[in-house]
């Protein structure tokens, strides 16, 4: 009898033993795939631009495109090209930095118009995820035409900005803030319209969640998400079939460690519930990054009655203003002119 009770209690030992080298590979594990997401998805050298779908969901989003809508789209970015290179060789934009509240140089680029001066009228452009400012050139384009002045940052992290992590609009959000005060600094009078897209977008919401300065008067989002932990989530689904727990939560603790934020903290349906100022919202249905639904989540959670909706049926993600051409600037300056004086 007192050899059973010892080889049971052998063979208790050893299953506690095994069962805590599996809870230590699982840990360990969990730790190391939500560091590799942390550096995958946020890190400066990330390959988290690089973008495939599993095939279920590639049927998915392809079933809601259309091919005249993509030849549109693919039309108009080459039109748009060439009129935004012949811009930059017209109008070259003037080389800027500030300095980040964390001690990062951030580079802008400011396309100053001599001619509009005295109307202080003042845009921000900001770009998405994985790009620089050079990415926005046909909406500084636009902006300067329409008597403008026009700055158009690298978020940290991006182009020539400093930074290791990207703050996916959470950290860009006070940097935002640091380039409204520049504009400030230049024009008191200044009236400033910020308009983002993708990340940009996110950007716009969540430093409209901020308290700002009277200067500014209008947001426009085009394609933005309403939290950053719902498109990482999202996006671990679509890319490798994962489930968002555990790793989502061992990764926000990482992100929160290495990179300042955690992902549910980055949040633009809580910043836009705070918003008071007009914001137009802007999406494409046929979106394979960031979920059409998003938009009316967002648009729903602004307060007020000084809001406005513009959906690009057929668009695919950061393409509106490729699809809806002259309409998309209709639509934008039409809101813009209500509020700014």
């Amino acid at each position: 009898m007192k050899k059973h009770i010892n080889k049971l209690s052998a063979i208790q030992k050893a299953a506690a033993g095994i069962g805590g080298a599996v809870v230590v590979l699982a840990s360990a594990t969990d730790f190391f795939a939500g560091n590799y997401l942390v550096n995958y998805a946020i890190g400066r050298g990330g390959d988290g631009g690089n973008r495939t779908v599993s095939d279920d969901a590639d049927a998915n989003i392809e079933a809601q495109k259309s091919a005249d809508a993509e030849t549109i789209i693919n039309d108009a970015k080459k039109q748009m090209g060439l009129s935004a290179a012949l811009f930059e060789e017209a109008h070259p934009a003037k080389d800027i930095t500030i300095l980040s509240n964390d001690n990062l140089n951030l580079y802008g680029a400011y396309y100053k118009n001599e001619a509009a001066a005295s109307d202080h009228l003042w845009a921000i452009v900001i770009h998405g995820y994985r790009c620089d400012h050079n990415s926005m050139t046909e909406f500084s384009q636009r902006y300067y035409e329409n008597g403008y002045q026009v700055v158009a940052p690298d978020l940290r992290a991006c182009g020539k900005s400093e930074g290791n992590y990207v703050g996916m609009g959470w950290l860009d959000r006070l940097d935002i803030i640091s380039w409204i005060n520049w504009i400030i600094e230049q024009d008191p009078d200044a009236q400033i319209v910020l308009h983002g897209v993708s990340m940009g977008a996110a950007t716009v919401m969540m430093t409209s969640g901020e308290t700002l300065p009277e200067n500014v008067k209008v947001f426009v989002e085009d394609c933005g998400y309403t939290s950053t932990w719902e498109i990482f989530a999202n996006e671990l689904k679509l890319r490798f079939n994962l489930p968002e727990f555990p790793l989502m939560q061992t990764a926000s603790l990482i992100a929160s460690n290495k990179a300042g934020y955690d992902f549910k903290e980055a949040s633009s349906l809580t910043a836009v519930s705070k918003c008071e100022k007009p914001m137009l919202f802007i999406h494409g249905t046929a979106d394979d990054f960031i979920p059409y639904s998003m938009m009316n989540e967002l648009y729903e959670a602004k307060p007020g009655t000084n809001k406005q909706m513009l959906t690009a049926k057929g668009a695919t993600h950061a393409n509106s203003l490729y699809l809806l051409g002259e309409s998309y600037w209709d639509t934008v300056f039409d809101f813009i002119n209500k509020y700014i004086k």
